[in-house]
């Protein structure tokens, strides 16, 4: 195994000292590392994978330095267009240097929403004219992939991936603070919410411990999934989803429960959801600062004031909520308020060692939550 330290060492003496990316689990450690050792003019932790091109680009700009994009290869689809239309040789010519996390890598075991994409991370790269390495775990061996990589980005003016496996690099662990003092667990408020909603309410989850934690909630009450759709892929778009079902289904509520790296990845859909005034839409972001399942590195969840946010992008209530009394009366705040309503709920870090993942498949959540959409509209 690699260490991280020696990894971004080696980076460094090939000059390559700007990083910016989403946080993946595979890179959790170098994450982690970067976050403890780079100051803020050298280390952004982006909204969505494709902003982090484009402050690298705008970095190479302004010094002429290489900069270091990292991200799962989930985020590749978010990096095609500033890929294709931004830094090609064809178009700009902007050389940089990509860590990409392969989460489901063929052969490998891992959760559904990871093995398309595994199948087509190397093949997706060969149609953008990416070229790359599988980064070896072999410390001498991956510093003459280094050395390649930045001879290919230097000479090429062009954009380079390091591939990464899991367990590639050694356990590093986060040293900055991202703890909060606040007294709500998110667990806790998942289960506050999901026995105060509607019978008739459907629930769409974000992808991570959201949903993971929601399904858990519904198991230990005996309860059923159908009302739930768990988008355990496609991060950042769940309340595009809920409001698909919420335009179609004007007679029930719909309550997304979001997160906040998910919402500030892809932000411009508040716009969306304000503007179009869906009285049946309950946004409700979870809100710990942190990209909790993937190391802990900081969003800027609490640097920002996502209420006023909501406001500005059309929503007709929101508000914050921060302990379990104020929870508690949600519904009586909800009842004679038309959406779409934002709730943001502040909560402290962290989740259960023992938390599992669905035992359903995609597949079956899908086909249960449109069976229940289609009898209970057949009741009304």
């Amino acid at each position: 195994m690699i260490s991280p330290e020696f990894f971004i060492n080696t980076l460094s003496e090939h000059g390559v000292d700007f990083f910016t990316g989403v946080p993946d689990s595979l890179l959790k450690s170098v994450c982690a590392y970067i976050t403890d050792h780079k100051d803020s003019n050298h280390h952004v932790i982006a909204a969505n994978e494709g902003g982090a091109v484009a402050l690298a680009t705008g970095y190479h700009l302004a010094t002429g330095h290489i900069g270091c994009v990292y991200m799962q290869n989930s985020g590749l689809g978010n990096v095609v267009n500033p890929l294709a239309s931004l830094t090609d040789r064809e178009v700009y010519g902007i050389p940089m240097l990509l860590l990409i996390g392969w989460r489901g890598r063929p052969g490998q075991h891992d959760e559904p929403q990871h093995v398309k994409q595994g199948k087509i991370t190397t093949g997706l790269l060969n149609v953008l004219g990416v070229n790359y390495e599988v980064l070896s775990h072999d410390e001498s061996i991956a510093a003459r992939q280094i050395e390649h990589a930045m001879d290919e980005i230097k000479c090429r003016r062009d954009v380079f991936a390091l591939v990464i496996e899991k367990d590639t690099f050694e356990p590093y662990t986060l040293q900055q603070s991202t703890e909060n003092n606040l007294l709500l667990g998110r667990e806790e408020a998942i289960g506050l919410i999901a026995d105060s909603i509607e019978h008739d309410a459907v629930v769409v989850s974000t992808t991570g411990m959201i949903s993971r934690e929601l399904f858990e909630y519904r198991t230990a009450k005996g309860e059923g999934h159908e009302r739930d759709f768990l988008t355990v892929g496609s991060m950042g778009h769940a309340s595009q989803i809920a409001l698909g079902i919420a335009m179609q289904h004007p007679e029930r509520k719909v309550y997304c429960l979001d997160g906040d790296g998910a919402t500030i990845m892809h932000m411009g859909a508040l716009a969306i959801t304000g503007s179009r005034k869906q009285k049946n839409y309950v946004h409700v972001v979870l809100n710990n600062g942190a990209h909790d399942s993937v190391g802990g590195q900081p969003t800027a969840g609490f640097d920002i004031d996502l209420v006023q946010i909501a406001l500005g992008c059309g929503y007709m209530k929101a508000l914050r909520i921060d302990s379990r009394d104020e929870l508690n009366n949600l519904n009586n705040i909800l009842k004679d308020i038309e959406g779409p309503v934002f709730v943001e709920i502040r909560v402290r870090r962290g989740n259960r060692k023992d938390l599992g993942r669905p035992t359903t498949t995609p597949s079956d959540n899908k086909t249960a939550l449109m069976d229940f959409l289609m009898k209970e509209t057949s009741k009304k």
